[in-house]
């Protein structure tokens, strides 16, 4: 039976990801922070039963995640941990490299020398993103862009993407996959997305009389997050490793993604609910991002499933549904 490797489980896309390997006959060990509480482990996880392993390992302690590999010895890892905002990145912006970038670099490495032992080799799959190329000034953003991020978040992952690549011309199954923005009823409440859906959710229930957000222009390719991790499933999958972006293809604004939300309420009149407030503006944000995946449907047949509106209409019934006790005031 198939072994697999994911670090980051805990977080949207490594629920998902283990999920579908799960069904596809492997065995899965899960990385989670050591600050993860085990109780917390969320139910669609626990479903997974004796085809799930959860581990603790912290990505600064590479010793640790390189003993974990030799532990597992997986046919696959999938590196899905990390810091995800860019926000965030701007806050810590040498965490962003401690987690984002030197880790990934030790994984590659480490998995080169074990083959160069004779072990049996380990497919890479490295979730990269498209702010690894957001400064290019190019759209769509294809695998062929240059590298230019504009936010430290971008420039950790612009050099993980960058790794993957020297590995693979080492000889190692390596593959980044650049991943434009995707969400799910799963996405924290930190992130933009699901700040707006749970906060419409919260004032069609009474809770809440405004939703106070940032540049409402920005315009982004969204997707539906278990279509992403399919992505992850077939590069690892294929006879050959590259790079592939991973994106619909299609650009919206948040302007268009608070005024979809907000007609699934019933709520058509929505502007005096929403506040602007410059200090969420974030600095240097690219306006456009917009990924073209023609390499990603050819080659391995991928193709999304879930709209845009289908992607806001699914968290919003959530949301509606189940009012999370973590959301903000």
């Amino acid at each position: 039976m198939a072994t697999a490797l994911v670090t980051g489980l805990a977080g949207q896309d490594g629920g998902y990801l283990a999920e579908q390997l799960v069904a596809a006959g492997h065995v899965v060990h899960g990385v989670v922070s050591p600050a993860h509480d085990p109780a917390g482990v969320p139910e669609h996880l626990r479903a997974l039963g004796d085809s799930l392993v959860v581990h603790e390992a912290d990505l600064r302690d590479l010793p640790a995640l390189t003993a974990l590999v030799d532990e597992v010895s997986p046919d696959r890892l999938f590196n899905l941990a990390g810091m995800s905002s860019v926000a965030a990145s701007w806050e810590d912006p040498v965490g962003a490299l401690e987690v984002n970038a030197r880790p990934v670099l030790g994984l590659l490495e480490h998995l080169f020398q074990r083959t160069e032992r004779g072990a049996a080799p380990t497919r890479f799959v490295q979730a990269s993103s498209a702010e690894v190329f957001a400064g290019s000034g190019r759209t769509p953003i294809d695998e062929a862009c240059p590298v230019s991020a504009v936010n430290p978040y971008g420039a950790a992952k612009a050099f993980a993407h960058q790794a993957v690549g020297m590995y693979r011309q080492r000889g190692l199954h390596a593959s980044s996959l650049v991943l434009f923005n995707h969400e799910s009823p799963r996405r924290p409440h930190r992130f933009v997305t699901r700040k707006i859906t749970a906060g419409v959710a919260a004032i069609a229930a009474g809770r809440a009389d405004r939703l106070t957000l940032g540049n409402l222009a920005v315009h982004r390719d969204w997707g539906w997050a278990p279509d992403y991790t399919r992505a992850m499933v077939l590069a690892a999958d294929a006879e050959t490793p590259d790079d592939y972006v991973v994106a619909t293809g299609e650009s919206h604004s948040l302007f268009d993604l608070v005024e979809t939300a907000f007609a699934q309420v019933g709520i058509a009149d929505w502007r005096p609910y929403v506040v602007s407030d410059a200090a969420l503006v974030r600095p240097a944000d690219a306006e456009v991002l917009v990924g073209d995946s023609t390499r990603l449907r050819t080659r391995l047949g991928w193709a999304p499933t879930v709209d845009f509106a289908g992607m806001v209409a699914a968290m919003v019934a959530a949301d509606v549904a189940e009012p999370a006790a973590d959301q903000p005031a």
